[in-house]
């Protein structure tokens, strides 16, 4: 791509300092061609086809009802009751938010301007940001709701909100790179930038300002996430690469391989955009954006007066599995639900503050780091001594022993004796137990090191490296659940409460939360939170009791999941299988956070899909369910074989693909095969409940009990499917699924594992180095001993390049193989 090419004028801006927490890996996916993202097959348009100039809608009897063509101002959106907001395709899962304001994501910006205005949303996707402007100039869309630069080309196409905020460009390099102090530093440098951004256009201009350096361009496309582009500059002893200061601080937080260096270029505004004559529609933008945006909290107080001046309450927490964390896409956790119902009680803006995990929230309370903190906290007299005040108590939970299956039970005290339980540092586990050696019980107590959180201490105790722990009751029933290699045992303490911590003095701000926590602990929403954090999910851990009667029908929806299956070329009883683990086969299921239908459909997900809820209609649910399905298994390609794209589909179907390729890039780095699920990439899931993997994932802590125990029983009830009911629903010709289904009944006659195993179907857990021969109904493919493919230069290591999305330009050596550029 030339310099000064329109490429260059109409390129991907990127995330300010308060987005951080957006889809802020849209800024690295602006040459993303071929690979669209959900809803792109039912919303989005080619932009190089022609569109209707009519101010007024120009769709047809047969259209697509989510797509038409309407210039109108603030009154149309109004008169038609929807707003059409336009976002980006590629790597767009939010990385989890550690220190920020986490409801100014652009989506949730959108939904809350709407509703402002009072009409219903629909989201739009585009493949570029050329693209997105062209939407919002031809009438398919109102407003490109994305981290947009304001440049004079751009000017030029479109109009802009007041900017949210101005940023810079740094250099960022390896650990082991070249010195990025100063530009001039930089001899014989590779520049590895994302083709077709400003990043792309600055990297030509320093090159050509420092003829004698000898440096060089290689314009990258991905079709996968930002991180790609990092590992190929943390690897390399002479490259770098350009980021905006704000996103590369945030990108620091998560990635210790990475530096950041000098500022190069000049400050950029970042606006969301508007059709020119849209002006009522941008005045009304303007004013949403002055009152929500809030560009930096005040040095302040805890007290509620100075916390009501500032807008903004901070909250501190731990990232786990019943605070906080990143569930497909959605922030969720029980202290987090109620921390965001009393902020939007009291038009706060939420300020998650994420301690870490050897720290205690005491002393972030106390030195006036946060305002209120709490993750499931026990409200205790050595807690109070140490300077906090507690709020009422909402919630409250024994104490349980919970032990490695394959050891002697612990049902009484007496079976304690000459035991040692390894306890978390900091927790009030500890005084439980030296309550019980101070009654006569002759029980070792272990306290486990400050950085090791109650998951690893869990994981240690189903891999028989401790011999039990002591656990909250809800925790140790939902891990026990999940993991038959855990077993709980005696209950050691009576119910405990638990609560908010605020530091002492602060009254004014202990009144607040007891009087929002008296009404919220009676409300239907809290009830519902309980349900979500504190139960086992009844589905997944269910046993396998599905009818599996040869000659009979597999469930009353055989003829349905067939037809769509067939259309998205899956195996039809796979979905079936999957539907049973979702539901039941109950359409009008609702998981605790809102999931809907027979295959559990986020409301969000079955928009993006193309199919707005309610979702509880079986032929709506599935095809949208087996849509999302197709699009997720089109973000795994080449070097991942057929039967792996399978169970890599499912896991990140449960979990969100964020937390699947963090555990692919884990399991590379543990010297597991990023390729293969089993025992591999499905080992690194696990070890994701751990705080010193998943402080450093993008996509932060994740239960990895719950997709690995997803895809082993669903992979059980598809082999015993499989036995009872033919595939061949058409005269179709075999598909890659057809084809690969011998292939991985084949592989799954036997396993061998080369450590503790993460199965949640054996019992007892296997050691290693030992050979289990499967039962009836129970398969897992043999590890690979291949080693992971290497892509090509450019290339993410997830997907293969395609035509016109992908591939790689050494722009100065005029060596190119990119497709035509933007």
């Amino acid at each position: 791509m030339e310099k000064g090419s329109p490429a260059q004028a109409i390129s991907l801006s990127r995330p300010s300092a308060i987005f951080f927490a957006l889809f802020i890996a849209l800024c690295l996916v602006a040459c993303n061609r071929g690979n669209t993202g959900p809803g792109s097959s039912s919303a989005g348009t080619d932009a190089s086809q022609p569109t209707s100039n009519e101010s007024t809608t120009a769709e047809s009897g047969d259209a697509d009802p989510n797509h038409y063509i309407d210039k109108g101002d603030l009154k149309a959106i109004k008169d038609r009751g929807v707003i059409r907001f336009v976002s980006l395709t590629g790597d767009n899962q939010p990385i989890l938010p550690r220190e920020a304001i986490v409801n100014q994501t652009h989506r949730q910006m959108g939904e809350d301007f709407a509703k402002r205005i009072g009409v219903a949303t629909r989201w739009l996707v585009a493949q570029t940001p050329e693209q997105a402007l062209q939407m919002v100039n031809d009438g398919e869309a109102d407003v490109v709701a994305e981290n947009i630069s304001i440049t004079p080309e751009r000017k030029e196409i479109v109009a802009f909100s007041i900017p949210i905020l101005q940023t810079s460009d740094v250099l960022i390099s390896g650990k082991n790179g070249p010195d990025i102090s100063n530009i001039e530093n930089l001899k014989g440098t590779e520049f590895i930038v994302l083709a077709g951004s400003t990043y792309a256009t600055l990297a030509h201009t320093l090159v050509a300002e420092h003829p004698q350096a000898g440096l060089s361009v290689r314009e990258v496309y991905l079709t996968q996430e930002r991180d790609t582009l990092f590992d190929m500059v943390a690897e390399s002893d002479n490259a770098v690469t350009i980021l905006h200061k704000n996103l590369a601080e945030e990108t620091l937080k998560y990635r210790d391989d990475l530096q950041e260096g000098a500022t190069v270029g000049s400050p950029e505004n970042i606006a969301w955009a508007i059709r020119k004559d849209s002006t009522r529609l941008q005045n009304r933008i303007n004013s949403f954006l002055t009152r929500t945006l809030v560009n930096a909290i005040p040095e302040r107080t805890s007290h509620w007066y100075a916390i009501k001046k500032s807008g903004v309450i901070r909250f501190a927490t731990y990232n786990g599995p019943t605070s906080y964390y990143l569930w497909k896409g959605v922030l969720r956790g029980f202290d987090y639900g109620m921390a965001k119902a009393f902020a939007d009680k009291h038009k706060l803006q939420l300020q998650v503050v994420v301690v870490p995990n050897e720290e205690s929230l005491v002393d972030w309370v106390v030195k006036g780091r946060a305002d209120i903190a709490g993750a499931s906290t026990t409200i205790t007299q050595q807690r109070i001594d140490r300077g906090v005040a507690f709020s009422s108590p909402f919630i409250e939970t024994s104490e349980k022993i919970i032990s490695n299956r394959k050891l002697p039970k612990i049902e009484t005290l007496a079976d304690l004796k000459g035991r040692t339980i390894t306890l978390r540092a900091y927790s009030s586990f500890i005084q439980t137990a030296h309550t019980l050696r101070e009654h006569g019980v002759d029980v070792k107590v272990q306290i486990a090191p400050a950085r090791m959180s109650f998951e690893e201490i869990l994981n240690k105790v189903a891999e028989g490296e401790f011999e039990a722990t002591i656990e909250d009751g809800y925790i140790a029933d939902i891990q026990a659940a999940l993991r038959p290699e855990l077993v709980i045992g005696l209950q050691v303490s009576e119910g405990r409460p638990q609560g908010w911590m605020v530091k002492q003095g602060h009254e004014d701000l202990l009144r607040q939360v007891n009087r929002f926590l008296k009404r919220f602990s009676r409300s239907e929403e809290f009830d519902k939170l309980l349900e979500a954090y504190f139960k086992p999910d009844k589905h997944l851990v269910q046993k396998i009791s599905a009818r599996v009667i040869p000659g009979e029908a597999l469930s009353p929806y055989d003829k349905l999941v067939q037809e769509s299956s067939l259309e998205h070329n899956f195996d039809w009883r796979l979905i079936v299988a999957q539907m049973w683990q979702e539901s039941n086969f109950n359409p009008n299921a609702v998981s605790p956070v809102g999931a809907q239908g027979l295959m559990q459909v986020m409301p969000r997900t079955g928009e993006d899909m193309g199919y707005p809820p309610p979702l509880f209609d079986p032929e709506k649910n599935v095809k949208a369910g087996i849509k999302y399905m197709e699009w997720v298994r089109n973000r795994f390609k080449d070097p991942l074989p057929a039967a792996e794209q399978l169970w890599f589909t499912l896991a990140s179907y449960n979990a969100g693909i964020g937390h699947l390729l963090d555990a692919q890039r884990l399991a590379e780095k543990l010297g597991l095969d990023p390729n293969r699920w089993f025992d591999n990439v499905e080992v690194a899931m696990l070890k994701l409940s751990e705080p010193r993997y998943f402080q450093k994932a993008r996509y932060g802590y994740v239960r990895g009990s719950e997709p690995v125990a997803y895809v082993r029983k669903i992979s059980r009830l598809y082999q015993a499917y499989t036995n009872v009911a033919t595939g061949d629903i058409t005269a179709k010709a075999a598909t890659p699924w057809n084809t690969a289904l011998p292939g991985i009944m084949a592989s799954i006659q036997s396993c061998r594992y080369a450590g503790p195993t993460p199965s949640v179907d054996v019992r007892p857990p296997r050691l290693a180095a030992q050979t289990w021969q499967p039962t009836a109904g129970e398969f897992c493919p043999p590890r690979s001993a291949a080693t992971p493919a290497t892509p090509a230069p450019g290339q993410s290591p997830l997907s293969s390049p395609k035509t016109g999305g992908a591939g790689w330009n050494r722009s100065v050596s005029g060596a190119s193989a990119s497709p035509v550029a933007y």
